[in-house]
Protein backbone atom coordinates (compact mmCIF):
# COMPACT_ATOMS: atom_id res chain seq x y z
CA UNK A 1 0.00 0.00 0.00
CA UNK A 2 1.45 3.37 -1.03
CA UNK A 3 1.42 5.81 1.90
CA UNK A 4 2.86 9.28 2.21
CA UNK A 5 6.17 8.72 4.09
CA UNK A 6 5.65 11.61 6.51
CA UNK A 7 1.96 11.54 7.29
CA UNK A 8 0.76 7.96 6.67
CA UNK A 9 -1.97 9.36 4.46
CA UNK A 10 -3.65 7.36 1.72
CA UNK A 11 -5.66 8.74 -1.20
CA UNK A 12 -8.98 6.98 -1.65
CA UNK A 13 -8.60 7.02 -5.44
CA UNK A 14 -5.23 5.26 -5.10
CA UNK A 15 -6.70 2.81 -2.63
CA UNK A 16 -9.47 1.94 -5.06
CA UNK A 17 -6.98 1.29 -7.85
CA UNK A 18 -4.61 -0.75 -5.68
CA UNK A 19 -7.20 -2.82 -3.84
CA UNK A 20 -9.76 -3.37 -6.60
CA UNK A 21 -12.50 -2.46 -4.08
CA UNK A 22 -14.51 0.12 -5.98
CA UNK A 23 -17.62 2.19 -5.56
CA UNK A 24 -20.83 0.65 -6.86
CA UNK A 25 -24.35 1.45 -5.70
CA UNK A 26 -24.24 3.67 -2.58
CA UNK A 27 -20.87 2.40 -1.39
CA UNK A 28 -17.91 0.12 -2.02
CA UNK A 29 -17.82 -3.55 -2.99
CA UNK A 30 -15.15 -6.09 -3.75
CA UNK A 31 -13.66 -9.51 -3.03
CA UNK A 32 -13.44 -10.19 0.70
CA UNK A 33 -9.71 -10.95 0.46
CA UNK A 34 -9.15 -7.43 -0.88
CA UNK A 35 -11.40 -5.77 1.69
CA UNK A 36 -8.63 -5.66 4.27
CA UNK A 37 -8.98 -3.92 7.61
CA UNK A 38 -7.00 -1.00 6.19
CA UNK A 39 -9.24 -0.66 3.12
CA UNK A 40 -12.47 -0.81 5.14
CA UNK A 41 -11.11 1.57 7.79
CA UNK A 42 -9.97 4.10 5.19
CA UNK A 43 -13.22 4.06 3.22
CA UNK A 44 -15.32 4.47 6.35
CA UNK A 45 -13.11 7.21 7.71
CA UNK A 46 -13.25 9.08 4.38
CA UNK A 47 -17.05 8.90 4.41
CA UNK A 48 -17.32 10.09 8.02
CA UNK A 49 -14.81 12.92 7.53
CA UNK A 50 -16.79 14.00 4.49
CA UNK A 51 -19.98 13.95 6.58
CA UNK A 52 -18.29 16.16 9.16
CA UNK A 53 -17.06 18.52 6.46
CA UNK A 54 -20.57 18.90 5.00
CA UNK A 55 -22.12 19.56 8.42
CA UNK A 56 -23.89 16.22 8.76
CA UNK A 57 -21.73 15.63 11.84
CA UNK A 58 -20.73 18.25 14.42
CA UNK A 59 -17.10 19.50 14.49
CA UNK A 60 -16.50 17.30 17.51
CA UNK A 61 -18.42 14.30 18.83
CA UNK A 62 -21.53 13.02 17.15
CA UNK A 63 -22.66 9.48 16.41
CA UNK A 64 -23.02 6.94 13.63
CA UNK A 65 -25.28 3.90 13.36
CA UNK A 66 -23.67 0.64 12.20
CA UNK A 67 -25.24 -2.63 11.06
CA UNK A 68 -24.48 -5.61 8.86
CA UNK A 69 -25.82 -8.67 7.06
CA UNK A 70 -25.24 -12.37 7.78
CA UNK A 71 -22.10 -12.99 5.69
CA UNK A 72 -19.15 -14.56 7.53
CA UNK A 73 -16.91 -11.60 6.64
CA UNK A 74 -19.32 -8.97 7.96
CA UNK A 75 -18.18 -8.92 11.64
CA UNK A 76 -14.56 -8.18 10.71
CA UNK A 77 -15.56 -5.38 8.33
CA UNK A 78 -17.93 -3.95 10.93
CA UNK A 79 -15.08 -3.88 13.43
CA UNK A 80 -12.92 -1.88 11.00
CA UNK A 81 -15.76 0.58 10.38
CA UNK A 82 -16.35 0.93 14.11
CA UNK A 83 -12.68 1.67 14.74
CA UNK A 84 -12.73 4.41 12.11
CA UNK A 85 -15.72 5.95 13.90
CA UNK A 86 -14.03 5.73 17.31
CA UNK A 87 -10.86 7.35 16.02
CA UNK A 88 -12.97 10.34 14.92
CA UNK A 89 -14.55 10.62 18.37
CA UNK A 90 -17.95 9.31 17.33
CA UNK A 91 -20.36 7.34 19.46
CA UNK A 92 -21.60 4.11 17.91
CA UNK A 93 -25.22 2.99 17.69
CA UNK A 94 -24.78 -0.70 16.92
CA UNK A 95 -27.99 -1.94 15.30
CA UNK A 96 -26.71 -5.50 14.91
CA UNK A 97 -27.80 -7.64 11.98
CA UNK A 98 -30.68 -5.76 10.37
CA UNK A 99 -31.93 -4.99 6.83
CA UNK A 100 -30.33 -2.13 4.92
CA UNK A 101 -33.59 -0.12 4.94
CA UNK A 102 -33.80 -0.53 8.74
CA UNK A 103 -30.29 0.91 9.03
CA UNK A 104 -31.24 3.80 6.74
CA UNK A 105 -34.45 4.46 8.70
CA UNK A 106 -32.50 4.49 11.97
CA UNK A 107 -30.04 7.02 10.54
CA UNK A 108 -32.86 9.24 9.26
CA UNK A 109 -34.79 9.14 12.55
CA UNK A 110 -31.67 9.99 14.56
CA UNK A 111 -30.31 12.53 12.09
CA UNK A 112 -26.91 10.82 11.93
CA UNK A 113 -24.93 8.99 9.24
CA UNK A 114 -25.20 5.22 8.83
CA UNK A 115 -22.82 2.50 7.68
CA UNK A 116 -24.20 -0.86 6.51
CA UNK A 117 -21.84 -3.75 5.85
CA UNK A 118 -23.40 -5.88 3.12
CA UNK A 119 -22.73 -7.30 -0.30
CA UNK A 120 -26.47 -7.51 -0.98
CA UNK A 121 -27.05 -10.35 -3.46
CA UNK A 122 -23.50 -11.02 -4.63
CA UNK A 123 -21.65 -14.25 -3.68
CA UNK A 124 -20.22 -14.95 -0.25
CA UNK A 125 -16.61 -14.35 -1.30
CA UNK A 126 -17.48 -10.67 -1.87
CA UNK A 127 -18.83 -8.01 0.47
CA UNK A 128 -19.44 -4.28 0.61
CA UNK A 129 -20.08 -1.17 2.67
CA UNK A 130 -23.11 1.04 2.05
CA UNK A 131 -22.97 4.62 3.26
CA UNK A 132 -26.01 6.63 4.33
CA UNK A 133 -26.28 10.33 5.04
CA UNK A 134 -28.69 11.49 7.75
CA UNK A 135 -31.29 11.99 5.00
CA UNK A 136 -30.72 8.81 2.99
CA UNK A 137 -28.24 7.04 0.73
CA UNK A 138 -25.19 8.83 -0.58
CA UNK A 139 -25.67 10.05 -4.14
CA UNK A 140 -23.24 10.16 -7.04
CA UNK A 141 -21.95 13.62 -6.11
CA UNK A 142 -21.17 12.33 -2.60
CA UNK A 143 -19.40 9.31 -4.05
CA UNK A 144 -17.21 11.54 -6.21
CA UNK A 145 -16.35 13.75 -3.23
CA UNK A 146 -15.35 10.71 -1.14
CA UNK A 147 -13.14 9.37 -3.93
CA UNK A 148 -11.27 12.68 -4.03
CA UNK A 149 -10.34 12.52 -0.36
CA UNK A 150 -7.25 11.25 1.41
CA UNK A 151 -7.25 10.04 4.99
CA UNK A 152 -4.70 9.72 7.76
CA UNK A 153 -4.05 6.20 9.02
CA UNK A 154 -2.98 5.59 12.63
CA UNK A 155 0.79 5.08 12.68
CA UNK A 156 1.77 1.44 12.99
CA UNK A 157 -1.86 0.29 13.26
CA UNK A 158 -1.81 -2.07 10.25
CA UNK A 159 0.59 -4.81 9.25
CA UNK A 160 1.97 -5.32 5.75
CA UNK A 161 -1.14 -7.26 4.71
CA UNK A 162 -3.47 -4.47 5.85
CA UNK A 163 -4.68 -6.24 9.00
CA UNK A 164 -5.10 -4.50 12.37
CA UNK A 165 -2.42 -4.97 14.99
CA UNK A 166 -3.66 -5.51 17.59
CA UNK A 167 -7.29 -6.33 16.69
CA UNK A 168 -9.80 -3.55 17.50
CA UNK A 169 -12.04 -3.80 20.54
CA UNK A 170 -15.53 -5.30 20.37
CA UNK A 171 -18.58 -3.37 19.24
CA UNK A 172 -21.07 -2.30 21.89
CA UNK A 173 -24.05 -4.62 22.44
CA UNK A 174 -26.65 -4.47 19.69
CA UNK A 175 -29.35 -1.86 20.28
CA UNK A 176 -32.79 -3.39 19.48
CA UNK A 177 -34.50 -0.05 18.86
CA UNK A 178 -33.52 0.42 15.16
CA UNK A 179 -35.17 -2.85 14.18
CA UNK A 180 -38.18 -2.17 16.42
CA UNK A 181 -38.60 1.29 14.85
CA UNK A 182 -38.46 -0.23 11.36
CA UNK A 183 -41.16 -2.76 12.23
CA UNK A 184 -43.33 -0.08 13.84
CA UNK A 185 -43.12 2.00 10.66
CA UNK A 186 -45.23 -0.60 8.83
CA UNK A 187 -47.47 -1.76 11.65
CA UNK A 188 -48.56 1.87 12.07
CA UNK A 189 -49.34 2.26 8.34
CA UNK A 190 -51.12 -0.96 7.40
CA UNK A 191 -54.52 -1.68 8.99
CA UNK A 192 -54.46 -4.08 11.95
CA UNK A 193 -55.25 -7.65 10.93
CA UNK A 194 -55.22 -6.76 7.23
CA UNK A 195 -53.51 -10.03 6.28
CA UNK A 196 -55.77 -12.31 8.34
CA UNK A 197 -56.65 -15.47 6.46
CA UNK A 198 -53.53 -15.49 4.29
CA UNK A 199 -51.17 -18.47 4.51
CA UNK A 200 -47.80 -17.02 3.49
CA UNK A 201 -44.55 -18.90 3.00
CA UNK A 202 -41.38 -17.08 4.07
CA UNK A 203 -38.27 -18.28 2.23
CA UNK A 204 -35.72 -17.34 4.86
CA UNK A 205 -32.41 -18.64 3.39
CA UNK A 206 -29.67 -16.31 4.75
CA UNK A 207 -31.63 -13.05 4.41
CA UNK A 208 -30.85 -10.66 7.27
CA UNK A 209 -34.49 -9.54 7.23
CA UNK A 210 -36.00 -12.98 7.73
CA UNK A 211 -36.98 -12.34 11.35
CA UNK A 212 -38.52 -8.90 10.91
CA UNK A 213 -40.38 -9.87 7.72
CA UNK A 214 -41.92 -12.81 9.57
CA UNK A 215 -42.80 -10.61 12.54
CA UNK A 216 -44.51 -8.05 10.32
CA UNK A 217 -46.56 -10.67 8.49
CA UNK A 218 -47.65 -12.35 11.71
CA UNK A 219 -48.44 -9.05 13.45
CA UNK A 220 -50.78 -8.13 10.57
CA UNK A 221 -52.61 -11.44 10.86
CA UNK A 222 -50.98 -13.75 8.30
CA UNK A 223 -50.18 -17.37 9.02
CA UNK A 224 -46.43 -17.55 8.38
CA UNK A 225 -44.80 -20.78 7.20
CA UNK A 226 -41.02 -20.46 7.59
CA UNK A 227 -39.07 -22.33 4.90
CA UNK A 228 -35.53 -22.88 3.70
CA UNK A 229 -33.48 -21.27 6.48
CA UNK A 230 -29.74 -21.75 5.94
CA UNK A 231 -26.65 -21.21 8.07
CA UNK A 232 -24.46 -20.71 5.01
CA UNK A 233 -24.87 -17.57 2.92
CA UNK A 234 -27.07 -17.97 -0.20
CA UNK A 235 -26.58 -15.35 -2.95
CA UNK A 236 -30.23 -14.78 -3.91
CA UNK A 237 -30.38 -12.31 -6.80
CA UNK A 238 -33.91 -11.06 -7.45
CA UNK A 239 -33.01 -10.20 -11.07
CA UNK A 240 -31.46 -13.60 -11.84
CA UNK A 241 -33.41 -16.17 -9.84
CA UNK A 242 -31.61 -19.50 -9.55
CA UNK A 243 -33.23 -22.60 -11.11
CA UNK A 244 -33.24 -24.30 -7.72
CA UNK A 245 -35.21 -21.38 -6.23
CA UNK A 246 -37.76 -21.62 -9.02
CA UNK A 247 -38.26 -25.30 -8.26
CA UNK A 248 -38.43 -24.68 -4.50
CA UNK A 249 -41.14 -22.05 -4.99
CA UNK A 250 -43.31 -24.35 -7.09
CA UNK A 251 -42.91 -27.23 -4.65
CA UNK A 252 -43.53 -25.18 -1.52
CA UNK A 253 -46.59 -23.46 -3.01
CA UNK A 254 -48.08 -26.85 -3.83
CA UNK A 255 -47.12 -28.77 -0.69
CA UNK A 256 -47.83 -25.98 1.81
CA UNK A 257 -50.96 -24.66 0.03
CA UNK A 258 -49.65 -21.10 0.13
CA UNK A 259 -51.41 -17.92 -0.91
CA UNK A 260 -47.97 -16.46 -1.61
CA UNK A 261 -44.28 -17.06 -1.00
CA UNK A 262 -42.14 -14.09 0.03
CA UNK A 263 -38.43 -13.50 0.47
CA UNK A 264 -35.71 -10.92 -0.11
CA UNK A 265 -32.04 -10.73 -1.02
CA UNK A 266 -29.21 -10.82 1.51
CA UNK A 267 -29.74 -7.36 3.00
CA UNK A 268 -33.53 -7.32 2.50
CA UNK A 269 -33.74 -4.25 0.31
CA UNK A 270 -35.03 -6.18 -2.73
CA UNK A 271 -38.23 -8.26 -2.42
CA UNK A 272 -38.92 -11.62 -3.97
CA UNK A 273 -42.56 -12.73 -4.22
CA UNK A 274 -44.17 -15.78 -5.76
CA UNK A 275 -47.87 -16.26 -6.39
CA UNK A 276 -50.12 -19.11 -5.29
CA UNK A 277 -48.61 -21.38 -7.97
CA UNK A 278 -45.03 -20.62 -6.97
CA UNK A 279 -44.33 -18.34 -9.94
CA UNK A 280 -41.91 -15.57 -9.01
CA UNK A 281 -43.07 -12.04 -9.87
CA UNK A 282 -40.62 -9.82 -11.67
CA UNK A 283 -39.44 -6.95 -9.50
CA UNK A 284 -40.58 -4.29 -11.94
CA UNK A 285 -44.06 -5.81 -12.07
CA UNK A 286 -44.21 -5.81 -8.26
CA UNK A 287 -43.05 -2.19 -8.35
CA UNK A 288 -45.96 -1.14 -10.56
CA UNK A 289 -48.44 -2.92 -8.28
CA UNK A 290 -46.96 -1.35 -5.13
CA UNK A 291 -47.05 2.10 -6.73
CA UNK A 292 -50.71 1.52 -7.65
CA UNK A 293 -51.53 0.45 -4.07
CA UNK A 294 -49.89 3.65 -2.76
CA UNK A 295 -51.81 5.76 -5.33
CA UNK A 296 -48.61 7.34 -6.62
CA UNK A 297 -48.73 10.43 -8.82
CA UNK A 298 -45.13 10.26 -10.03
CA UNK A 299 -43.12 7.08 -10.54
CA UNK A 300 -39.36 7.14 -11.10
CA UNK A 301 -37.65 4.01 -12.38
CA UNK A 302 -34.61 3.04 -14.44
CA UNK A 303 -34.74 2.64 -18.19
CA UNK A 304 -34.51 -1.15 -17.80
CA UNK A 305 -37.88 -1.52 -16.06
CA UNK A 306 -40.92 -3.03 -17.79
CA UNK A 307 -42.74 -0.63 -20.13
CA UNK A 308 -46.07 -1.92 -18.80
CA UNK A 309 -45.58 1.04 -16.45
CA UNK A 310 -46.35 3.54 -19.21
CA UNK A 311 -48.79 1.26 -21.02
CA UNK A 312 -50.92 0.86 -17.89
CA UNK A 313 -51.85 4.56 -17.86
CA UNK A 314 -52.06 4.38 -14.05
CA UNK A 315 -49.73 7.24 -13.24
CA UNK A 316 -49.82 10.88 -14.33
CA UNK A 317 -46.04 11.08 -14.64
CA UNK A 318 -43.26 8.55 -15.26
CA UNK A 319 -39.58 9.48 -15.14
CA UNK A 320 -36.83 7.15 -16.43
CA UNK A 321 -33.26 7.18 -15.12
CA UNK A 322 -29.98 5.33 -15.33
CA UNK A 323 -29.80 2.03 -13.43
CA UNK A 324 -28.95 2.31 -9.73
CA UNK A 325 -30.75 3.58 -6.67
CA UNK A 326 -28.74 6.86 -6.50
CA UNK A 327 -30.12 7.84 -9.90
CA UNK A 328 -33.66 6.87 -8.91
CA UNK A 329 -33.32 8.84 -5.68
CA UNK A 330 -32.05 11.90 -7.52
CA UNK A 331 -35.02 11.67 -9.89
CA UNK A 332 -37.47 11.24 -7.01
CA UNK A 333 -36.07 14.15 -5.03
CA UNK A 334 -36.27 16.39 -8.09
CA UNK A 335 -39.90 15.37 -8.62
CA UNK A 336 -40.74 15.92 -4.96
CA UNK A 337 -39.16 19.39 -5.03
CA UNK A 338 -41.29 20.20 -8.08
CA UNK A 339 -44.47 19.31 -6.20
CA UNK A 340 -45.31 16.23 -8.25
CA UNK A 341 -47.67 14.76 -5.66
CA UNK A 342 -46.96 11.35 -4.19
CA UNK A 343 -43.53 10.44 -5.51
CA UNK A 344 -42.25 6.86 -5.43
CA UNK A 345 -39.57 4.92 -7.24
CA UNK A 346 -38.58 1.35 -7.86
CA UNK A 347 -35.97 -0.69 -9.67
CA UNK A 348 -36.20 -3.78 -11.85
CA UNK A 349 -34.79 -5.76 -8.94
CA UNK A 350 -37.92 -4.87 -6.95
CA UNK A 351 -36.37 -2.44 -4.47
CA UNK A 352 -38.99 0.23 -3.71
CA UNK A 353 -38.38 3.81 -2.53
CA UNK A 354 -40.56 6.71 -1.36
CA UNK A 355 -39.71 10.41 -1.52
CA UNK A 356 -42.85 12.05 -0.16
CA UNK A 357 -45.34 11.36 2.65
CA UNK A 358 -48.11 8.96 1.61
CA UNK A 359 -51.46 9.16 3.40
CA UNK A 360 -53.96 6.32 3.03
CA UNK A 361 -56.91 5.44 5.23
CA UNK A 362 -56.02 8.00 7.86
CA UNK A 363 -52.46 6.66 8.22
CA UNK A 364 -49.33 8.30 6.85
CA UNK A 365 -46.10 6.66 5.70
CA UNK A 366 -43.06 8.92 5.99
CA UNK A 367 -40.56 8.99 3.11
CA UNK A 368 -37.77 6.41 3.04
CA UNK A 369 -35.57 7.17 0.00
CA UNK A 370 -33.74 3.86 -0.06
CA UNK A 371 -34.62 0.44 -1.47
CA UNK A 372 -36.95 -1.56 0.73
CA UNK A 373 -38.35 -5.08 0.38
CA UNK A 374 -40.90 -5.15 3.18
CA UNK A 375 -43.08 -2.33 1.85
CA UNK A 376 -43.65 -4.11 -1.47
CA UNK A 377 -44.45 -7.41 0.24
CA UNK A 378 -47.07 -5.84 2.49
CA UNK A 379 -48.64 -3.70 -0.25
CA UNK A 380 -49.21 -6.61 -2.59
CA UNK A 381 -50.42 -9.03 0.07
CA UNK A 382 -52.88 -6.48 1.48
CA UNK A 383 -54.18 -5.62 -1.98
CA UNK A 384 -54.80 -9.29 -2.76
CA UNK A 385 -56.43 -9.86 0.61
CA UNK A 386 -58.80 -6.89 0.60
CA UNK A 387 -59.94 -7.64 -2.96
CA UNK A 388 -60.12 -11.38 -2.22
CA UNK A 389 -58.18 -12.32 -5.36
CA UNK A 390 -55.04 -14.43 -5.77
CA UNK A 391 -51.72 -12.69 -6.15
CA UNK A 392 -51.53 -13.81 -9.78
CA UNK A 393 -54.70 -11.83 -10.56
CA UNK A 394 -52.98 -8.55 -9.64
CA UNK A 395 -50.19 -9.09 -12.14
CA UNK A 396 -52.69 -10.24 -14.78
CA UNK A 397 -54.40 -6.83 -14.66
CA UNK A 398 -51.34 -5.12 -16.15
CA UNK A 399 -50.75 -4.85 -19.91
CA UNK A 400 -49.25 -8.11 -21.25
CA UNK A 401 -45.61 -7.13 -21.30
CA UNK A 402 -42.98 -9.55 -20.04
CA UNK A 403 -39.34 -9.18 -19.16
CA UNK A 404 -36.45 -11.53 -18.54
CA UNK A 405 -32.89 -10.90 -17.39
CA UNK A 406 -29.66 -12.69 -16.65
CA UNK A 407 -25.95 -12.05 -16.82
CA UNK A 408 -22.68 -13.56 -17.93
CA UNK A 409 -20.26 -13.80 -15.01
CA UNK A 410 -16.52 -13.18 -15.24
CA UNK A 411 -16.99 -10.89 -18.23
CA UNK A 412 -14.13 -8.34 -18.15
CA UNK A 413 -15.54 -4.80 -17.83
CA UNK A 414 -13.22 -3.46 -20.52
CA UNK A 415 -14.52 -6.10 -22.92
CA UNK A 416 -18.17 -5.30 -22.24
CA UNK A 417 -17.47 -1.58 -22.72
CA UNK A 418 -15.82 -2.31 -26.07
CA UNK A 419 -18.84 -4.35 -27.16
CA UNK A 420 -21.22 -1.52 -26.30
CA UNK A 421 -19.06 1.06 -28.07
CA UNK A 422 -19.15 -1.05 -31.24
CA UNK A 423 -22.90 -1.58 -30.97
CA UNK A 424 -23.72 2.10 -30.72
CA UNK A 425 -21.04 4.33 -32.24
CA UNK A 426 -21.94 8.01 -32.37
CA UNK A 427 -24.27 8.88 -35.23
CA UNK A 428 -24.78 5.37 -36.60
CA UNK A 429 -26.15 3.52 -33.61
CA UNK A 430 -29.20 1.94 -35.26
CA UNK A 431 -27.23 0.70 -38.26
CA UNK A 432 -24.35 -0.66 -36.20
CA UNK A 433 -26.66 -2.46 -33.76
CA UNK A 434 -28.62 -3.93 -36.65
CA UNK A 435 -25.45 -5.26 -38.26
CA UNK A 436 -24.48 -6.97 -34.99
CA UNK A 437 -27.89 -8.30 -33.94
CA UNK A 438 -30.23 -7.95 -36.90
CA UNK A 439 -29.91 -11.60 -37.87
CA UNK A 440 -31.37 -12.48 -34.46
CA UNK A 441 -33.96 -9.79 -33.86
CA UNK A 442 -34.60 -7.85 -37.09
CA UNK A 443 -34.46 -4.12 -37.85
CA UNK A 444 -33.58 -1.70 -35.04
CA UNK A 445 -36.11 1.10 -34.51
CA UNK A 446 -34.56 2.96 -31.58
CA UNK A 447 -31.36 2.99 -29.53
CA UNK A 448 -31.42 4.34 -25.97
CA UNK A 449 -28.01 5.10 -24.45
CA UNK A 450 -29.28 6.22 -21.04
CA UNK A 451 -27.46 3.29 -19.44
CA UNK A 452 -25.69 0.75 -21.60
CA UNK A 453 -27.36 0.08 -24.94
CA UNK A 454 -31.13 -0.50 -24.98
CA UNK A 455 -32.38 -1.58 -28.40
CA UNK A 456 -36.02 -1.43 -29.45
CA UNK A 457 -36.63 -3.46 -32.61
CA UNK A 458 -39.28 -2.90 -35.26
CA UNK A 459 -41.25 -5.75 -33.67
CA UNK A 460 -41.51 -3.73 -30.44
CA UNK A 461 -39.26 -6.22 -28.66
CA UNK A 462 -36.43 -4.89 -26.51
CA UNK A 463 -32.89 -6.11 -25.78
CA UNK A 464 -30.87 -4.11 -23.26
CA UNK A 465 -27.16 -4.80 -22.69
CA UNK A 466 -25.28 -3.28 -19.78
CA UNK A 467 -22.13 -4.00 -17.77
CA UNK A 468 -22.74 -4.45 -14.04
CA UNK A 469 -21.73 -1.43 -11.99
CA UNK A 470 -20.21 -3.45 -9.14
CA UNK A 471 -19.07 -6.83 -10.50
CA UNK A 472 -17.32 -8.27 -13.62
CA UNK A 473 -20.64 -9.21 -15.18
CA UNK A 474 -22.37 -8.36 -18.45
CA UNK A 475 -26.13 -8.09 -17.89
CA UNK A 476 -28.93 -8.54 -20.38
CA UNK A 477 -32.59 -7.49 -20.07
CA UNK A 478 -35.25 -8.39 -22.62
CA UNK A 479 -38.89 -7.46 -23.09
CA UNK A 480 -41.65 -8.92 -25.27
CA UNK A 481 -45.40 -9.48 -25.39
CA UNK A 482 -45.20 -13.03 -24.04
CA UNK A 483 -43.15 -14.61 -21.27
CA UNK A 484 -41.91 -17.31 -23.64
CA UNK A 485 -40.68 -14.80 -26.21
CA UNK A 486 -38.89 -12.69 -23.56
CA UNK A 487 -37.08 -15.83 -22.41
CA UNK A 488 -36.27 -16.76 -26.02
CA UNK A 489 -34.85 -13.28 -26.66
CA UNK A 490 -32.74 -13.59 -23.51
CA UNK A 491 -31.29 -16.92 -24.60
CA UNK A 492 -30.44 -15.61 -28.06
CA UNK A 493 -28.84 -12.45 -26.68
CA UNK A 494 -26.79 -14.32 -24.07
CA UNK A 495 -25.55 -16.69 -26.75
CA UNK A 496 -24.37 -13.79 -28.87
CA UNK A 497 -22.77 -12.11 -25.85
CA UNK A 498 -20.94 -15.36 -25.05
CA UNK A 499 -19.60 -15.43 -28.59
CA UNK A 500 -18.33 -11.88 -28.19
CA UNK A 501 -16.55 -12.84 -24.98
CA UNK A 502 -14.98 -15.91 -26.55
CA UNK A 503 -13.19 -16.50 -29.80
CA UNK A 504 -15.14 -14.06 -31.97
CA UNK A 505 -13.98 -10.49 -32.20
CA UNK A 506 -17.36 -9.05 -31.37
CA UNK A 507 -19.40 -6.39 -33.15
CA UNK A 508 -17.38 -4.04 -35.30
CA UNK A 509 -18.67 -0.96 -37.04
CA UNK A 510 -19.03 -1.69 -40.75
CA UNK A 511 -18.49 -5.44 -40.38
CA UNK A 512 -21.00 -8.24 -40.88
CA UNK A 513 -22.78 -9.73 -37.91
CA UNK A 514 -21.12 -12.69 -36.17
CA UNK A 515 -22.62 -16.04 -37.06
CA UNK A 516 -25.72 -17.05 -35.15
CA UNK A 517 -24.77 -19.10 -32.07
Amino acid sequence: MDLHPETDRVAISDLMAQSGVRFGTSGARGPVRRMTDLVCYAYTRAFLEYQRETGALPPAGGAVVLAGDLRPSTPRILAAAAQAARDLGLDIVHAGRVPSPALAWAAIRRGIPGVMVTGSHIPEDRNGIKFNRPDGEILKADEAAIRRRSVRLPAGRFDAAGAFRPPPGPLPPADPSPLADYLSRYLAFFPPGCLAGLRVGLYEHSCVGREVIGEALAALGAEVIRLGRTAAFVPVDTEAIRPEDRELARRWAREEELAALVSADGDADRPLMADEAGRWLRGDVAGILAARYLEADTVVTPVSSNTALERSGLFPEVRRTRIGSPYVIEGMLAAARSGRGRVVGYEANGGFLTASPIALGGRTLAPLPTRDALLVILCLLHEARRRRVPLSALAAELPPRFTASDRLRDFPPERSRAVLAALAPEGTAEAAAERALGDLFGPVRRVDLTDGVRLTFASGEIVHLRPSGNAPEFRCYTEADTEERAAELLGLALGRMEAWRGGEAGPQAGSPSPSRP
